[in-house]
């Protein structure tokens, strides 16, 4: 029997809230926690143990990331078709395995490359684009709070884990460094297998129902391409420090410990961003606090080509690390926003071919500029700010939609939403 709820939602008795609990600690120990915020820490080690070039070695994330480029979409088809762990669950299984794999890594450059395409294959079937079909299915009035909170996730582990990872790396070498990452990214795997599931029987809101759902339609609208072109730059800037920030710090002096303290600190600024954007996004226009947050992440890249203290390199992290969590908000939130739900996983998948774009070339052109110039210098990582600043301005031809809250209050459930 249906009852009327005026918002369900707000209650700690919600069912969506176990699904959300899930998603944190999937996202916690996934590709998008791990890879991106400790794979510089592997960068000096690896070049002293087998005498690899750093694009060589950069070269490799960028691998993963066109990897991921390639199949998010698919993935994001799978999840508009089949229950969420049947995609999520053999993922984790995967990339757990390969990672650990890297602790036997022999100086095959081949086998290096080989792994990372893999986990680039299953990567964002552990990431946010597969616990965020679900969370969107249970939540409508508290969308942007739901997905702040599952993306808070990632943010945890981008402070924890480059803290473990470097503590092991020193202590026991890389090897070790790698296989802790593999055994870690099991964790995971059991909250998603107990509550991981769409909303069963939910109806599209009324106001999503009017939007277009057709591929054929959305490819032709500005709208999509603006979202995924902003999303684009802003991954060619922020990854393309982030994969060499250690390396970089090292360089002006920074040592060890602080490099770690301020990937940690990026990590701690990430789950402010996503928080408070979060909270934002249910009351204020999306396009606008995202061109606040491109602009934050502009600056971020600024400081770091002038970075010569530890200092220096914490504020910019800071500011990073605040706008990459606001914008891994802001994302899905317009893609929901503007096309509805009943094909967002394909759609999110597409959003994350872009940024995977932008991931994979952002690194490999600051590592190639390393190795012509001998060094990161400042206009090298200029480039990448001036990339953030265009993605901002991006958002201002996005075209408004309504922020009335009485469009989203009212929700008429299944039994299962009192629970």
């Amino acid at each position: 029997m249906a009852s009327t709820l005026p918002n369900p939602e707000r209650s700690l008795r919600y069912s969506g809230w176990a699904v959300v609990l899930a998603a944190f600690f999937g996202v916690m120990f996934s590709f998008a926690a791990i890879v991106p915020f400790t794979f510089s820490l592997f960068i000096a080690p690896l070049h002293a143990a087998f005498g690899w070039k750093r694009e060589a070695i950069s070269s490799t994330f960028g691998i993963a990331a066109m990897t991921v480029a390639v199949f998010s979409p698919g993935i994001g088809m799978l999840l508009d078709r089949v229950p969420p762990r049947r995609v999520v669950l053999p993922c984790i299984v995967v990339f757990s395995g390969a990672l650990l794999s890297l602790s036997r890594l022999t100086p095959q450059l081949g086998r290096f490359y080989l792994t990372y395409f893999i986990i680039g294959v299953v990567g964002n079937g552990t990431a946010q684009l597969s616990y965020s079909r679900a969370v969107l299915s249970w939540f409508r009035t508290m969308r942007g709070t739901a997905l702040a909170l599952m993306l808070t996730g990632s943010g945890v582990g981008s402070i924890l884990l480059p803290l473990i990872a470097q503590y092991v790396i020193q202590t026991r070498g890389w090897r070790a460094g790698y296989f802790t990452l593999g055994l870690l990214a099991l964790l995971g795997l059991p909250l998603t297998a107990a509550f991981l599931r769409n909303m069963p029987g939910r109806t599209s809101h009324p106001v999503e129902q009017k939007q277009t759902t057709n591929l054929s339609s959305v490819f032709r609208s500005a709208t999509f391409w603006l979202i995924a072109g902003s999303i684009l730059l802003g991954a060619f800037g922020a990854n393309g420090v982030l994969s060499h920030l250690a390396a970089l710090l090292s360089e002006r002096g920074v040592s060890g410990s602080n490099t770690a303290l301020a990937l940690s600190c990026l990590g701690a600024a990430g789950i402010g961003g996503r928080l408070l954007t979060g909270w934002l996004l249910d009351r204020f226009h999306a396009p606008t606090l995202s061109f606040l947050m491109f602009l934050l992440a502009g600056a971020g890249i600024t400081l770091f080509a002038y970075a010569t203290n530890a200092a220096m390199g914490i504020t910019g992290a800071v500011l990073l690390g605040f706008s990459m969590g606001s914008e891994g908000d802001i994302g899905p939130y317009l893609i929901a926003r503007y096309f509805g739900q009943s094909r967002f996983a394909t759609l999110y998948g597409l959003t994350w071919t872009a940024y995977a774009m932008g991931g994979a070339v952002g690194p490999v052109l600051i590592g190639r500029l390393y190795d012509q110039m001998g060094g990161y210098r400042p206009a090298a990582i200029l480039i990448l700010s001036v990339t953030a600043v265009i993605a901002a301005f991006m958002n201002f031809a996005l075209p408004r939609y309504s922020t009335k809250e009485a469009e989203l209050n009212t929700i008429t459930l299944q039994s299962t939403a009192a629970e």
